[in-house]
């Protein structure tokens, strides 16, 4: 490996001047899972590594605001968010997830900012969110902004990420009564890297659905939202009828991608399928975090 500077700056003001919009072998690291790999690889080489882990403690922390929706700090580990009591009373599909998201020894090192802003799109995380609504807060040197997870990419390994910017936290709303969940399909393990991944959420007004969101990764390039699927379960009781419509609306959609762990015909089954079955299990009030 080639030698590298590593910098340890102890406040997020001095992380932010460190990084050079200009120079792409300059980059900030959190946990690094994902970043050391590369570099072992030989896919980044990098000049300079600007170490986030001394920066201010509050962009570890996880709590709930006034307004009861809940704050992850970028900086908080995968592991402290799988075992938060606040997620597992909360936002219990949140909870087991985390659960297959890689093994413990990464997920007790791998940071929330850098799992969201790798724009990897098997990652388990960023539709899980996506769906619960979350927003993403980020720094920048002269200003600060916050937007939907899921403007936060643009196309495969890209997001709307500015070199010079900084993920410092993601606020997810609460339920409030809506139901969720999130399938993963894997090849291989049940925590691998998944063939395909589809997040759920919705209301049921009258043993109706109402205000549905579907979101989708691993089978398509980006975290992409379902708004055929989501116009199919509008309004609809979620018999056998209703979720196969809505399944077969996804197929018909998304344009899925082929790779290791799956041929695009075969994803495109997969989300017909795991529709189907992500809205059953929301409505299964029986499920445990």
């Amino acid at each position: 490996m080639i030698p590298f500077e590593m910098v340890e700056p102890t406040s997020l003001n001095e992380a932010l001047s460190l990084l050079d919009p200009q120079e792409p072998t300059i980059r900030p690291v959190a946990g690094g899972t994902a970043l050391m790999l590369m570099m072992k690889a030989g896919v980044f080489t990098p000049t300079r590594l600007i170490c986030l882990h001394r920066i201010e403690p509050d962009f570890s922390r996880i709590a709930l605001t006034d307004k009861g929706e809940l704050r992850i700090g970028a900086m908080a580990t995968l592991r402290e968010l799988e075992k938060d009591a606040n997620v597992a009373a909360r936002l219990p599909v949140l909870a087991r997830a985390m659960r297959t998201l890689s093994s413990v020894r990464v997920r007790n090192v791998a940071r929330v900012g850098g799992a969201l802003a790798h724009g990897d799109p098997h990652m388990d995380l960023p539709p899980v969110l996506s769906a619960l609504g979350a927003r993403v807060s980020i720094a920048g040197p002269n200003a600060n902004r916050e937007l939907p997870l899921e403007k936060l990419y643009a196309g495969y390994y890209e997001t709307v990420l500015e070199k010079n910017e900084l993920i410092t936290a993601v606020t997810v709303p609460a339920l409030n009564g809506r139901k969720a969940a999130y399938m993963k399909v894997t090849s291989r393990t049940v925590d691998d890297w998944p063939s395909l991944g589809v997040a759920v959420t919705f209301a049921l007004s009258d043993g109706r659905i109402s205000d549905p969101i579907v979101v989708v990764s691993a089978a398509t390039e980006k975290v992409t939202r379902m708004s055929a699927a989501e116009k199919a379960l509008q309004g609809a009781a979620p018999d056998d009828t209703a979720l196969q419509r809505a399944g077969d609306a996804a197929a018909d959609e998304v344009e899925t991608l082929s790779d290791a762990h799956g041929s695009a015909p075969y994803k495109r089954e997969l989300l017909r399928v795991y529709l189907r079955r992500a809205v059953r299990q929301a409505l299964d009030d029986n499920a445990r975090p």
